[in-house]
């Protein structure tokens, strides 16, 4: 099984993509120098399996690698999801 996150601007959505399928997205709007993660949802039949995690990261490395964003998680599952990863923490106050 090979995943990847890619960044679909023109739909101001990440989406993960599980053996080139799409599973997953997360949205987002963009404000000035803040992008807000408004909802993430990955396919029923594959919850559980840890597929919205590695979503929400990938999103999180692609911002940080592509972007001086300061990330807003307005999104209860992406909020959770970073409150677990500090790693993740110097996004939220840049």
């Amino acid at each position: 099984m090979t995943t990847e996150v890619q960044q679909d601007t023109k739909m101001n959505r990440f989406e993960l993509l599980v053996d080139s399928a799409s599973v997953g997205e997360i949205d987002y709007r963009v404000h000035d120098n803040t992008i807000v993660l408004t909802h993430t949802e990955i396919d029923p039949a594959r919850r559980e399996t840890g597929l919205g995690g590695e979503l929400v990261r990938g999103a999180l490395n692609l911002i940080r690698a592509d972007t001086d964003y300061r990330v807003v998680p307005s999104c209860p599952f992406a909020a959770e999801w970073i409150s677990e990863h500090p790693e993740y923490d110097d996004l939220l106050s840049r």
